[in-house]
């Protein structure tokens, strides 16, 4: 093919279908390389809409990394219907009066939950519980008791009051449920709610806006549609310091072997390195990432190579 295999797309996901249908959709574009692995980075629940980045070839080794960065999300909840699964397509547990709640109202009680925050996950969640998946326990109506859990909700804007529903825009950490947060802002606004939608916005400085829909990955001549939208693995990770290395160094870091900083011919600073991790690169080709310790708040130290790129 004339285009990368090796590397990341950005998808706006549909209502309706799960993150594995577009992965299903990605795989058949790319039919005459059945042997290549396609993945995603962050499920979107079939009633979410927004940005999933779908991983291409060696682009799976970039899950861990991706998924870091900050998500952004734009929700509404409505107060007043509580569903066991917390969003729109569990069954309905309880209803109850909503107040006369104002905007002010609304905006102050939000305030509790930006910074650091302790969740439960959802019961219908793919969080293992014992060995299993929640939501598969939870569809059989066994008990699943899910450990709280720290977040951090960056900011938490209310962006509409129309009452029963409330509208906000979330910048949040990994691992944090944006059907937990509704739930539990709905009882600290004195009733309960549930998520009646939600849309992923960014991930970390990748935006939806720039995302292909997927429905385009079912179309006649999808393939060619992709060329120009897939993201090499270089700039799959703009935020991380890069480090070049020869050629003849690539090749052994390649086959096992793990330089050393003086090798690298740099010494590098906490402002170098977010969360200390590096990109070795040989040109253009993205051929490892180091993950580094501080040596005595001085500086780093050569801690091992993370992922290696073929």
């Amino acid at each position: 093919m004339e285009y990368p295999i090796d590397g990341i797309l950005l998808i706006d996901k549909h209502e309706g279908e799960t993150s594995y249908d577009v992965v299903k959709k990605a795989k058949h574009v790319f039919n005459a390389r059945k042997a290549l692995k396609v993945g995603h980075a962050g499920t979107l629940d079939p009633f979410a809409t927004g940005l999933l980045i779908i991983l291409l070839g060696q682009g799976t080794k970039l899950s861990n990394f991706l998924m870091a960065g900050e998500k952004k999300y734009l929700a509404t909840m409505r107060l007043g219907v509580e569903t066991d699964t917390l969003d729109p397509t569990g069954q309905v547990v309880r209803t109850s009066v909503v107040p006369q709640l104002t905007p002010a109202e609304v905006r102050g009680k939000a305030k509790a939950f930006v910074g650091n925050i302790e969740q439960t996950p959802p019961r219908f969640s793919a969080i293992k519980y014992k060995g299993t998946r929640a939501y598969k326990l939870a569809r059989k109506g066994l008990d699943v008791d899910l450990k709280k859990r720290i977040v951090t909700v960056y900011s938490l804007e209310i962006m509409s009051v129309q009452l029963p529903d409330v509208t906000m825009k979330v910048n949040c950490s990994k691992g944090t449920y944006i059907r937990s947060l509704a739930a539990d802002m709905a009882r600290e606004l004195g009733t309960g709610g549930h998520l009646i939608s939600l849309r992923r916005i960014a991930i970390g400085s990748f935006e939806v806006r720039n995302a292909l829909s997927s429905s385009a990955l079912s179309q006649t001549g999808a393939r060619s549609l992709l060329r120009d939208k897939i993201i090499p693995l270089r700039v799959a990770l703009p935020g991380m310091y890069e480090i070049q290395v020869s050629e003849a160094l690539a090749k052994k870091v390649r086959n096992g072997y793990q330089p050393t900083l003086k090798e690298l011919n740099k010494g590098l600073s906490t402002s170098d390195c977010k969360d200390g991790y590096v990109k070795l690169m040989s040109a253009d080709e993205l051929v490892a990432i180091m993950k580094l310790k501080e040596n005595g708040g001085i500086g780093y130290e050569r801690l091992k190579i993370e992922r290696v790129f073929s």
